[in-house]
């Protein structure tokens, strides 16, 4: 005979805990953004790399 007084667990997500719905951030970033963003990072890197010295004259 089964038990009767089982303790029943709700299934849902295996465990796992939903952290980005319960804080709501002022600032939101749309993915195109951060893509120009980083283009945006990337080419400032470069261009030091290759005019850095000259700009601060170190030779």
């Amino acid at each position: 005979m089964a038990r009767q007084n089982k303790v029943n667990i709700p299934s849902g997500m295996g465990g796992l805990t939903r952290y980005f719905e319960d804080y709501k951030s002022n600032v939101e970033l749309k993915p195109g953004h951060v893509i120009v963003m980083a283009a945006v990072v990337m080419l400032i890197v470069i261009f030091l790399h290759l005019q850095g010295y000259s700009l601060l004259g170190l030779s």
